[in-house]
C-alpha cells in the first residue's frame, strides 16, 4: 500500500519591495513606460499648444497667453449629445479654461515623470470621459440632422486613453524610466498611499 503526500502548491516567490516601488525591468515594463510617456507627451504636448499656439491645433493668434481660451472651440462645437448645452454654456469661461490647463499640465508631468500615477489616472479619466461625452460617439446624427462620422457607437479615443490611463496607475508604470520608486517613498506619500 503507497502512500500519498500531499503535493504543495507552488507559489510564484514574491518581492519584498511594496507593488508600487518593484521596478519592471521586464519587456513588459518598458512597454509599459514608453506607453507612459508617449501618453504624457500627448498630455504636456496639448498643454503648450494651447498655451503658446504652437500651429499645430492651435494657431499662435488663438494661443492662451494671447488671450485665447482652450476650451472655447472645442466646447462651442459639440453639437451632439445630452450635454450639448452645457458645453455651450461653459465654452470659454475662466474657470473651465483653467480647470482643463491646470488638468493638461499636471497629467501630462505626473505621467512622463512617473510620479502621482493614481491622481493622474483618475483627472485624466474624469477628464476624457467629459470629452466622450461632449463628441457622444453612440449618436450618428448631430443636432442639426448632419451625420456625425462616428465611426464606432461606444469605444473612441478618448475611451482608449482612459483605460490606457488606468493600466499605467494600475501596474506601477512610473517605477520604469521614471521617478515612481522615489515619489513612493517620500514620507506625505507613504502616509496617503492614494497619491503614488
Amino acid at each position: 500500500m503507497t502512500i500519498h503526500q500531499p503535493i504543495k502548491p507552488i507559489t510564484p516567490r514574491q518581492s519584498t519591495a511594496p507593488v508600487s516601488e518593484a521596478p519592471m525591468t521586464s519587456t513588459a515594463g518598458k512597454a509599459l513606460a514608453a506607453l507612459r510617456i508617449s501618453t504624457g507627451f500627448l498630455f504636456l504636448w496639448a498643454f503648450l499648444d494651447k498655451t503658446f499656439g504652437l500651429n499645430y491645433a492651435t494657431p499662435s493668434a488663438k494661443a492662451w497667453i494671447h488671450g485665447g481660451s482652450p476650451t472655447n472651440g472645442f466646447l462651442k462645437g459639440v453639437a451632439v449629445g445630452p450635454f450639448e448645452s452645457t458645453a455651450h454654456a461653459i465654452a470659454g469661461t475662466w474657470w473651465a479654461d483653467w480647470i482643463f490647463m491646470l488638468g493638461l499640465l499636471g497629467i501630462g508631468v505626473a505621467l512622463m515623470a512617473g510620479i502621482a500615477m493614481r491622481i493622474a489616472a483618475v483627472s485624466g479619466v474624469v477628464m476624457l470621459a467629459g470629452m466622450w461625452l461632449a463628441t457622444y460617439p453612440l449618436a450618428r446624427f448631430d443636432s442639426t440632422g448632419a451625420a456625425t462620422s462616428s465611426t464606432d457607437p461606444f469605444v473612441d479615443e478618448h475611451l482608449t486613453e482612459a483605460l490606457v490611463l488606468i493600466v499605467l496607475a494600475a501596474t506601477c508604470a512610473g517605477t520604469t524610466w521614471g521617478l515612481g520608486r522615489m515619489w513612493a517613498r517620500l514620507p506625505l506619500v507613504k502616509a496617503h498611499r492614494w497619491a503614488i
